[in-house]
């Protein structure tokens, strides 16, 4: 896997909260190696936003995803959340999770290649929804 990720985007883009959440994980080493260059990389070329102005396709926290993995060939739904929220058996998967980590920034129609602790990982973003703030 020459490259990791197949970018149909230029640059990730994310909140400023969730490049905060995400330069902490890689901090207190909750990553691969590999995890972490990718991720710093990433990092590096990021456009950070503010929440108001997030493009509706864009994956991140409090976003409803729909995704289809392309090692299992299944589709699924989750909602992304913070780690301290996270239920996965209802769907709600921490934004820090494998397919989290991978899509978090990523937008509807991107094809991503993660190397996941538990194999490589082929998502597709087939549709993004953003949860209303309570």
């Amino acid at each position: 896997m020459e490259q990791i990720k197949k970018i149909m985007s230029n640059n990730i883009i994310l909140t400023t909260g969730t490049y905060d959440l995400i330069k902490d994980h890689i901090r207190r080493k909750k990553v691969t190696l590999k995890e972490e260059e990718i991720l710093t990389n990433e990092l590096k070329t990021a456009s950070q936003v503010l929440r108001r102005v997030l493009p509706a396709d864009i994956v991140c926290v409090n976003s409803i995803v729909t995704y289809k993995n392309h090692t299992t060939g299944q589709e699924k739904t989750v909602t992304f959340v913070g780690p301290k929220k996270s239920k996965p058996s209802k769907n709600k998967i921490s934004i820090l999770s494998d397919e989290g980590i991978a899509m978090v920034g990523y937008k509807t129609g991107d094809i991503i290649e993660w190397p996941a602790k538990d194999g490589d990982l082929k998502l597709e973003i087939l549709k993004v929804e953003h949860l209303q703030k309570q």
